[in-house]
């Protein structure tokens, strides 16, 4: 019997995509054995919706830029096609119906995010469609799983949790420091680092 492919979904809003993402993204499909990460920029992130962003096609560039020497990356646009707020709910069905049955999907989310999932749209669905996998993050611990169980029924046997490297880095930060004229070479790759100089991104207005 052939082995069912297993595929993760990194979402965020990759504004800008950085070293953190990467490290944490090939940890995880090392050690769950996963075939491939879709790198998944927000169109609207409804939990953001107060919050300014950058341009989609800026973030769409600095993703495909930033995994286009790893094999096992792949730039997904699901949300940016699709007018109105993102919801992960939405994006993992319509991956669901998109790859098949015989996919095992997997949505990575970080442990500072884990305690608002009970605020997700359809939560219980959600976990339906996937498994979550859960990474730590720097400054943030998992939240108690009793209470989130009662909220989501279900959540713990379709989640597992990831120790990952501990990256502190902070595209908030980022957008700082590029905003202040410093380097960031540190933090992205070269080419990230070219494309928000060239593009002119976070700088202050003149």
């Amino acid at each position: 019997m052939r082995r069912a492919r297993k595929i993760a979904v990194f979402g965020g809003t990759f504004d800008p995509i950085h070293f953190g993402h990467l490290i944490v993204s090939e940890e995880v499909r090392n050690k769950l054995g996963l075939e491939e990460v879709l790198f998944l920029p927000a169109g609207q992130p409804w939990l953001k919706a107060s919050t300014p962003i950058s341009p989609a096609k800026h973030r769409l560039e600095m993703v495909r830029l930033a995994i286009a020497d790893n094999p096992h990356f792949e730039l997904c646009t699901a949300e940016v096609d699709r007018p109105g707020p993102s919801y992960a709910v939405d994006t993992m069905d319509e991956l669901r119906r998109r790859l098949g049955s015989e996919v095992k999907l997997f949505f990575l989310l970080g442990s500072d995010c884990l305690g608002e999932l009970p605020r997700w749209k359809e939560p219980q669905r959600l976990i339906q469609l996937c498994r979550l996998v859960v990474f730590t993050r720097p400054g943030f611990s998992l939240p108690p799983m009793e209470g989130l169980e009662l909220a989501i029924p279900g959540l713990a046997k379709n989640s597992v949790s990831v120790q990952v490297t501990q990256v502190d880095i902070s595209a908030t930060d980022i957008r700082r420091r590029v905003a202040q004229g410093a380097a960031v070479r540190q933090f992205v790759p070269p080419a990230v680092e070219d494309y928000i100089l060239k593009q002119g991104l976070y700088r202050k207005p003149s």
